[in-house]
């Protein structure tokens, strides 16, 4: 057999070779590691950070549901406790006189009403100086708009709203009204009244 005379210096260079794809392997590794652990510590801290505001957003749906049904109970329940951040939020009703109930049972301004409940909620737990509501009341009677106009009126003390609306109930506890006006065929214009020196 031929004898390799470079065989030391083959070694040498395939040693220090394997050596350095093995720390680029271990860093690899650890660096995987790390993340991971990232990832989990990350996912923890969202899962608590969840709960803690779904619990609050729980007790403001709960006031404010009140105060726009003038009674009765809603709660948002996870479908499935274990995956709090990837499962789905069921919306329980039950307005005054009537059973606790899916919100898809609900009737169509009971739906709309337990939404503004919802939205009034969210804006309790986090809120913002500016709003834009855009016929949200549509689909609510007159004694529902009353209960919603009352409750916007309210809220507007620490937040600026913008209503799109058609809804007389609605326009009454508006401070200004903007509308546009169309006199002649196809000439538009602005129209605005201020209703605070009349509120008064």
């Amino acid at each position: 057999w031929p004898v390799n005379v470079k065989a030391m210096e083959d070694y040498r260079a395939c040693r220090e070779r394997y050596d350095d794809l093995a720390s680029q392997r271990d860093d690899l590794v650890k660096a995987q590691d790390d993340l991971l652990g990232i990832i989990d510590s990350l996912q923890k801290q969202m899962e608590k950070q969840f709960m803690e505001n779904f619990h609050l957003l729980q007790q403001y749906l709960s006031e404010t549901f009140v105060k726009l049904f003038g009674g009765g109970k809603a709660e948002l329940r996870l479908v499935d406790e274990k995956d709090v951040l990837g499962c789905g939020i069921d919306i329980v009703a039950q307005p005054p006189g009537k059973k606790l109930q899916m919100l898809s049972l609900l009737s169509g301004g009971e739906r709309a009403l337990t939404a503004i409940a919802i939205l009034f909620a969210m804006l309790k737990l986090k809120p913002t100086p500016f709003c834009i509501l855009d016929e949200i009341e549509a689909a609510l009677d007159d004694a529902n708009i009353g209960y919603y106009a009352d409750y916007l009126k309210e809220y507007s003390k620490g937040t600026q709203f913008i209503v799109v609306t058609h809804r007389k109930g609605t326009m009454e506890r508006c401070n200004s009204l903007f509308g546009v006006a169309m006199e002649e065929q196809g000439v538009s214009r602005m129209v605005s009244v201020s209703l605070q020196d009349y509120q008064e």
